[in-house]
């Protein structure tokens, strides 16, 4: 089928590189930036993602982990593009695929972060519900603004439609993505970030790219979903038996989940940060920059060094929590638990008030702003759904049926329940680990008839006053 002179002018052809920029990636290889995307990349609004490291705090912990949004950006831009390209080379007049749909799938894996804030996905789940009383503000709206703003500051010629079918595909699994209609092509809007079931290129190369920082290994290859992906009926299908290489991919996310992006010392830290955020919040008016993309972005992870350097006497407090992080003087891990699989329905966030009040008279009162409470979800996608349920497979490139698979005919090895809330307390002062770990355990009791922690906090940690004063 020709292609339109309209479709020709946006792009050279896959094969072209003749135009293309090479950059060298140490997860993909060879990544080639057409012109079009270079006028985004080479903006001041996408470098600031070179200033934020894709894992947030967690390299405080993982040392490795110092990769940034920039090349993960990089990353998912290329992976969106070889996802459509093949899709295309095996069905592409069938789903009459052109340059204006490669174009705008590519330009959506590209742009998906820039709204993002410092600090991952910290900013936007704890320091702002903190500190704006529970708003509801999320990266993907502010990536639409953010990519508007970068269009008309900086005159990008682009064809209107292929802009705003790209802001839709950057929130498609997002809750407040727009509708669409029935004649597009759904399944492109599963290629970058997939509302239906949640394989997407954005897992594909954060779960790689992620596990190689740190320093762990990737079972989850995902190449072979992409070699075998097959649209049917305009959704992104799978063969059946690539059913348990879709397991491990959520599986894999989740067990990151556990040892990296949760890890017990990397939550601290986290909470360390969040209160010198939310104590400096009134003198650098972090808050009043969220809705002005001409003012957010310019924040970036640097401003921890914007706090630790400036010498207010507003910021002292905060600065003081930046020193402790540099000295690693942490705020300590007491004990934690996971909550019960029949409470899970009923769950209500525990608080550092809740841990105060289960205290016993002892030689030592606790105050709320001397605990602190992290509460980890780790599922599937699908909270305590299996996401499985919605992914849709096929028999062999024949056949034109699509349909679901039940765990059980698979395996009787796979989870028959999906989500792990797990509740750590902290004790903000080394002093106080013994009193907070007996309110964690009283509070237990009161609320579950027992222990739910797997063990007692170790003697040597409640103990670590006498520590350091001997």
């Amino acid at each position: 089928m020709a292609t339109s002179s309209r479709e020709d002018c946006y792009s050279a052809s896959y094969q072209d590189r003749r135009f293309s920029k090479q950059v060298r990636d140490n997860v993909h290889g060879y990544i080639y930036l057409d012109p079009i995307f270079l006028k985004f990349v080479d903006t001041e609004q996408f470098q600031r993602l070179r200033d934020m490291k894709q894992l947030g705090l967690t390299y405080l912990v993982y040392p490795g982990a110092v990769h940034s949004r920039f090349e993960h950006s990089l990353g998912v831009y290329w992976l969106a593009g070889e996802a459509i390209h093949r899709i295309k080379a095996h069905q592409g007049l069938e789903l009459d695929i052109n340059n204006m749909d490669i174009k705008t799938v590519k330009l959506a894996g590209l742009l998906h972060d820039v709204g993002h804030g410092p600090f991952s996905h910290l900013f936007e789940r704890e320091f702002l519900p903190r500190v704006l009383n529970g708003l509801n503000w999320s990266h993907e709206d502010m990536s639409l603004r953010m990519i508007d703003y970068i269009v008309d500051t900086h005159n990008i010629d682009i064809d209107p439609e292929c802009l705003k079918n790209a802001k839709e595909m950057v929130v498609a699994s997002h809750e407040h993505a727009s509708s669409r209609s029935a004649n597009e092509k759904q399944f492109l809007y599963d290629i970058v970030a997939n509302g239906r079931n949640g394989i997407d290129v954005d897992k594909f190369d954060y779960l790689v790219r992620d596990s190689r920082a740190c320093g762990l290994g990737c079972s989850f290859q995902f190449e072979r979903l992409m070699d075998t992906m097959h649209v049917i009926e305009d959704e992104i299908c799978y063969r059946a038996k690539d059913y348990l290489t879709v397991h491990k991919l959520f599986a894999t996310r989740a067990d990151m989940h556990r040892t990296v992006y949760t890890h017990a010392k990397v939550k601290a830290i986290e909470l360390m940060v969040v209160d010198a955020l939310s104590i400096a919040n009134g003198y650098l008016q972090i808050t009043d920059k969220i809705d002005k993309p001409d003012e957010f972005w310019k924040i970036d992870d640097l401003i921890l060094k914007r706090i630790e350097t400036d010498s207010s006497e507003k910021l002292k407090e905060a600065r003081h929590l930046i020193q402790r992080i540099r000295r690693r003087d942490l705020y300590q891990f007491c004990n934690e638990f996971s909550v019960p699989k029949d409470k899970l329905e009923h769950f209500k966030d525990i608080t550092p008030q809740d841990i105060v009040c289960s205290q016993k008279a002892g030689r030592i009162t606790l105050k709320e702003e001397d605990v602190a409470v992290s509460i980890a979800k780790i599922d599937l996608t699908r909270g305590r759904s299996n996401p499985l349920e919605s992914v849709k497979f096929f028999k062999d490139y024949e056949s034109g049926d699509k349909f679901s698979i039940q765990d059980h005919l698979i395996s009787h090895l796979l989870p028959s329940f999906y989500q792990d809330k797990i509740v750590r307390v902290y004790a903000k002062k080394p002093e106080l680990v013994e009193a907070v770990s007996e309110a964690f355990e009283n509070f237990q009791l009161k609320i579950y008839g027992m222990k739910a922690q797997v063990h007692a906090t170790p003697e040597k940690k409640r103990l670590r006053k006498m520590m350091f004063s001997s």
